[in-house]
């Protein structure tokens, strides 16, 4: 019960990146028993700051292959929870657009700047572009004032549709970049349903809510006892299709019905 038996100290580094050592050195001085975060950078501050608190991902873009954990079945070290298997669905979503525009061949990637989980998308996904001949561009922003250039960048490069990478910064300024992306007529796909509740395309990916939700369990499990390294990552079981049906037709885009037929949400 909060307050009474447990006490939460609540961090938010405001869309500044650049502020999370600070605020998980914070937490260190606390001595909080358990640190839970979300997003690549933020568990890279929250570990570099410590080796023994514990750390729960409740959301990470790629825990292995951004040197998180050294496995998902054994993590070790002081640092378990889930994997949104970012990485692993980039060439599904790729897959996805030239079904949503089949015509496309151009295709810009919208990521946060200097983070490892932006390498390894971008490294997937040019991957998988290359077996559907298909060019991929990143265009990799750092702050919201970056997005407008970075729109003006796509229209230059002729970019014909648009995939964002989950974020803080995204997250942050979906409404922002779905305004942007509908401006400049480029059919977008997102990682999260939220962005598509905030006017954009589609989106596909596991649920974050749950997975939020879920990251309580390995909290409950480690104040019983159980230590990080012996506690499996968990991957999601369940994806989400959501379609804005509104943001198609002011694209002037006609859904192919099979898409609309495997969507787990049409937003009328």
């Amino acid at each position: 019960m909060e307050g009474r038996n447990l006490i939460i100290e609540y961090r938010w580094a405001v869309g500044r990146q650049e502020r999370l050592p600070e605020l998980a050195a914070e937490l260190v001085r606390l001595k909080v028993e358990i640190i839970v975060t979300a997003v690549t950078p933020a568990i890279e501050a929250a570990k570099r700051a410590t080796s023994t608190i514990p750390i729960v991902m409740a959301a990470v873009a790629d825990p292995v292959g951004s040197g998180l954990v050294v496995g998902l079945a054994r993590p070790g070290g002081n640092v378990t929870g889930l994997t949104a298997l970012s990485t692993d669905l980039a060439g599904k979503r790729l897959h996805l657009v030239r079904e949503l525009v089949p015509k496309a061949t151009r295709v810009t990637v919208l990521a946060l700047r200097g983070t490892s989980a932006t390498k390894l998308l971008l490294e997937e996904m040019r991957a998988a572009a290359q077996q559907l001949g298909v060019q991929l561009v990143g265009q990799e922003v750092k702050e919201a004032g970056d997005l407008p250039s970075a729109f003006a960048a796509m229209l230059r490069e002729r970019a014909q549709a648009l995939i964002v990478q989950a974020s803080p910064l995204s997250g942050d300024n979906a409404r922002r970049i779905a305004e942007l992306a509908a401006q400049h007529r480029l059919p977008a796909m997102y990682e999260v349903r939220s962005s598509v509740e905030a006017g954009g395309l589609v989106s596909y990916g596991p649920s974050f809510s749950e997975m939020f939700r879920r990251a309580a369990f390995y909290v409950d499990r480690i104040l019983k006892g159980a230590k990080p390294a012996d506690l499996p990552i968990e991957q999601p079981t369940k994806f989400e299709l959501v379609i804005n049906m509104k943001a198609a037709k002011a694209l002037g885009l006609t859904i192919p019905q099979a898409l609309l037929a495997r969507a787990d949400q049409v937003i009328q």
